[in-house]
């Protein structure tokens, strides 16, 4: 496999929380190369933007000419802009680039900073050309004229629903021809949100370098983000940045080894031997003899039944089952969707110990019962 080449086209955020850093951590966990184009330097905090200092037009195109004459680019990612003259410059290089840009139009920070002069919003609609994506929030539509004005532009548009109200968040892809899917999920109550749409807009954008179609690009984007959310470290007083790094195991090619389960003869002596091992406790229920545990780093590990089991956990799992099949593996039971909301399917090795193929999604570690 060769790595995904990301160019990223963003501001830098001193305070680590979005822009450039949000962005390189993103790709770097999801399996790409990050590069950049630093489009503005900003001194900004949790609590606001207090200075920017947009890179001249110039600077940005060396940037960007640099890496694609050398290294070469599978996907781009766009964020702030910096300036007007910057956006129709871009707008002009992109032609030249072929490959699938993802546009961020980033136009106000989570803190409530401005990023984008009046000059430079009516600019996007220049990029926006180019963009295979855009991903606007409900306020940023709305400057940028519409849904309806844009998708008869032939726009695709990620239309982003956290700022509506509610209790459930639906996230929309809608082009010429209407909407294309949707996704719902609950709100993540925490004020650690900020970097959620650069972090989106990169992890889209590693997705389509690395083969998925934009549907799969953007779901696994959006597990990415709320992973990182619930993982959000809690710095700054404000509007804090999310927890990228500790998205280790739930993401990236796979099978992915990241689940164990062990049997056990008494429940509260093996509960407590893996807590004093060092292991969190994430579900208790001995009423079903079953608790799980999140080891540093977020691989998990289960005490259950009287049989081990090792858990490989794959995306698509029925297209997984389905490759593994032709070339001769044997398979117990075909992919169920389980009451506790993962997907699996099972099958022995050659030594009889049980293997489960699954997809879980946030439910691994994030379940509804996981303890506070």
């Amino acid at each position: 496999m060769t790595i995904p080449r990301i160019l990223i086209i963003a501001g830098s955020d001193s305070g680590g929380g979005a822009g450039i850093q949000a962005d390189i951590r993103t790709v770097t966990m999801l399996g790409g190369h990050p590069m950049t184009a630093i489009t503005a330097i900003t001194a900004q905090n949790t609590l606001g933007v207090q200075s920017i200092h947009p890179v001249p037009t110039e600077m940005v195109l060396a940037q960007i000419d640099s890496v694609v004459s050398d290294i070469g680019v599978d996907a781009v990612k766009i964020g702030m802009i910096g300036s007007a003259q910057t956006a129709l410059a871009l707008a002009e290089r992109l032609e030249t680039i072929g490959a699938p840009v993802v546009l961020d139009p980033v136009m106000v920070a989570s803190s409530g900073g401005t990023l984008a002069d009046a000059e430079t919003i009516d600019s996007l609609h220049e990029l926006m050309g180019w963009a295979f994506l855009t991903t606007p929030n409900l306020p940023e539509l709305e400057a940028l004229g519409g849904e309806h004005e844009l998708t008869v532009r032939g726009e695709m548009l990620l239309v982003k629903g956290g700022h509506a109200p509610g209790e459930t968040i639906i996230d929309r892809l809608v082009g010429p021809e209407g909407e294309i899917a949707r996704w719902e999920g609950s709100r993540i109550d925490t004020p650690h949100t900020h970097g959620t749409g650069c972090t989106l807009a990169s992890a889209i954008a590693c997705g389509l370098g690395q083969g998925l179609d934009l549907p799969q690009a953007i779901e696994r984007a959006r597990l990415f983000v709320r992973l990182a959310l619930r993982d959000a470290p809690g710095l700054g007083q404000g509007h804090g940045p999310m927890g990228h790094g500790t998205v280790r195991l739930d993401l990236g090619p796979p099978p992915r080894l990241n689940q164990l389960s062990v049997p056990m003869l008494d429940y509260a002596a093996s509960r407590d031997f893996y807590e004093d091992l060092g292991l969190r406790l994430i579900v208790d229920s001995p009423g079903n003899g079953y608790a799980r545990f999140e080891a540093p780093g977020g691989a998990t590990l289960s005490i259950h039944g009287d049989s081990p089991a090792v858990y490989f956990e794959c995306d698509d799992l029925d297209a997984r089952v389905a490759q593994l099949q032709s070339a001769g593996l044997v398979f117990d039971s075909e992919p169920q969707t389980q009451g506790w909301g993962w997907r699996e399917a099972w099958l022995v090795d050659p030594a009889g110990n049980r293997v489960c193929l699954y997809a879980a999604g946030e439910n691994r570690r994030y379940p509804p019962w996981r303890l506070p």
